[in-house]
């Protein structure tokens, strides 16, 4: 946090009070100057971590599922202080992104110290984050829950007394140097009938923008730059944002102001409904212009902005209530969809705002509402959709076969990700018609292992009870057909009497294609 305000400081002269009120004193040009020196400060920043550490990924849910919570300490710590002075400079991004970041990397060091298993790493991994999360807003609860729910999707009893007790101790340490307050300072709002009528028709509609949030983010994460003149790419992106703030400074920092602004009834509807459109849209391009940062503020953000912007044309049918409640309402329901987590949302509304019992039942109404709308349309997460395997699924079924042997393979999903859980494992396995081998495959595609129906059902109780294991625990070695094999090596193969089934991979990046079994022959 004193790197955040020394760079807000700096760059705008922020002293106190709220960032927006700095950021709006200044000139537009000011603005926009910072805006491209933030630009060319990530530019510079992305394209050296990504040399220096050879693409080393510091993403928590990527570095969760698919790393086993392992990460490289510098590169992440690096990453996270880059990720809190752009914030401050202005980047349309959370300031949660970093402290989490610093969390995974203490987990990661602390768990190689010990010599901690995979799934004993994951664990140790999300409740450094999650400590992090609860430390910089001061919502220990929540950020415990946030580490259950959110990055490892279980709130397993065995799991909670460790989670919350490191995010306790984070909030309290944090009670050094950041006050004992609430994030969000806003009026104490009364309950009233009109609400109620609205939040049922608010949530399914908040539950449709927040997959459309998420979807959006996936599609700029799985486009960011990788090489070449596209790691460029923070520079344009942040020039532009720097533009469209001449006329909205509001667009600027993650979020926290603007929220509270719709929280306290100080946004017209004119702005909300503005931002409601811009501010997912520049979040996402800073997003995926490779710059780093976090996602839940900005949530939270364009959930108040359209929470108030739809309770404030409603007061039009049935006034009385003020549109400060609609906002709240709104951030807990667009929270609640792009997180996939109902019980941390609310317990985290509840801690950033320390005011909103009154309103808690059409908080969790319009919760309920959005989570099974987003649910029955699309299930992946703000945090863990980047790391799903689908778009590897469709390239799988789509890729061209090139080998001598393409009538003998079948074009097989029986693919998991290494991220895929224990109970994920299970539901797979003991569907009909189910396979009796779970082909594992990397954030690339490439195939890493095997788990057998047998493996499956002997794991330890650890991974059984507490569902904090991968398949990536659960992997074994595999053996696999290369596509530059000739025919006549495969059909050898195929005469074995111990063959059954073998998968095929790519001859140089060892990505699946699908299977070859024997009575195809």
């Amino acid at each position: 946090m004193a790197l955040l305000k020394a760079v807000q400081h700096v760059s705008y002269g922020y002293e106190q009070g709220h960032f927006q009120t700095a950021v709006a004193q200044v000139s537009a040009w000011h603005r926009l100057a910072v805006l491209i020196a933030a630009g060319l400060l990530a530019t510079f920043m992305v394209w050296l971590l990504r040399k220096l550490s050879h693409g080393a990924n510091s993403d928590i849910v990527h570095a969760i599922w698919f790393q086993s919570g392992r990460v490289n300490f510098w590169h992440t710590i690096v990453q996270a202080m880059l990720s809190m002075t752009i914030v401050g400079m202005g980047a349309s991004l959370g300031r949660e992104g970093a402290p989490k970041q610093v969390g995974l990397a203490i987990a990661s060091v602390l768990s190689r110290w010990e010599r901690l298993t995979s799934a004993e790493t994951r664990f140790l991994a999300a409740c450094g984050a999650g400590a992090g999360m609860g430390a910089i807003y001061n919502v220990p609860l929540g950020g415990a829950l946030f580490a259950l729910e959110v990055l490892l999707g279980t709130v397993a009893l065995p799991l909670i007394l460790p989670a919350m007790t490191a995010a306790l101790i984070a909030t309290a340490v944090s009670w050094i140097t950041l006050p004992n307050q609430p994030t969000y300072t806003i009026p104490v709002y009364s309950f009233h009938l009109g609400e109620l009528l609205w939040t049922l028709l608010f949530g399914p509609l908040a539950g449709v923008m927040s997959v459309l949030f998420v979807r959006l983010i996936i599609w700029v994460d799985a486009h960011k730059p990788q090489s070449g003149w596209s790691m460029w790419a923070p520079l344009p992106m942040f020039a532009l944002l720097g533009i469209l703030a001449i006329p909205y400074p509001q667009l600027l920092g993650n979020g926290l102001d603007i929220t509270e602004f719709a929280f306290s009834n100080q946004l017209p509807l004119l702005l909300m409904l503005i931002l409601f459109v811009l501010k997912p849209l520049v979040t996402a391009g800073c997003l995926g212009s490779g710059a780093p940062g976090g996602l839940f503020t900005p949530s939270i953000t364009y959930g108040a902005v359209f929470g108030g912007a739809m309770g404030d044309l409603w007061s039009f049918i049935w006034p009385g209530t003020p549109m400060g409640s609609y906002a709240v309402i709104g951030a807990g329901a667009v929270l609640a969809a792009t997180m996939q987590a109902p019980l941390a949302a609310a317990v985290l509304l509840l801690e950033l705002t320390h005011n909103t019992m009154a309103i808690m039942v059409p908080i969790l109404l319009a919760i309920a509402g959005a989570i099974i709308t987003a649910r029955l349309l699309d299930m992946r997460s703000i945090d863990s959709g980047p790391a799903s395997i689908q778009p590897f699924i469709e390239q799988i079924t789509k890729r061209p076969l090139h080998t001598a042997f393409n009538d003998l393979i079948t074009p097989s999903l029986n693919i998991v990700p290494v991220s895929a859980s224990y109970s994920q494992l299970v539901y797979w396995m003991t569907a009909d018609n189910a396979p009796q081998n779970l082909y594992v495959l990397d954030h690339s595609g490439k195939l890493v292992g095997v788990i057998s129906s047998e493996k499956l059902w002997t794991a330890d109780a650890l991974t059984r009870t507490m569902g904090i294991a991968a398949a990536f625990d659960l992997k074994m070695p595999v053996t696999a057909i290369r596509s530059d094999q000739s025919r006549k090596e495969v059909l050898n193969l195929l005469q074995q009497p111990s063959f059954s089934q073998t998968p095929v991979v790519e001859g140089v990046t060892m990505q699946y294609m699908g299977i070859i079994k024997k009575p195809e022959v």
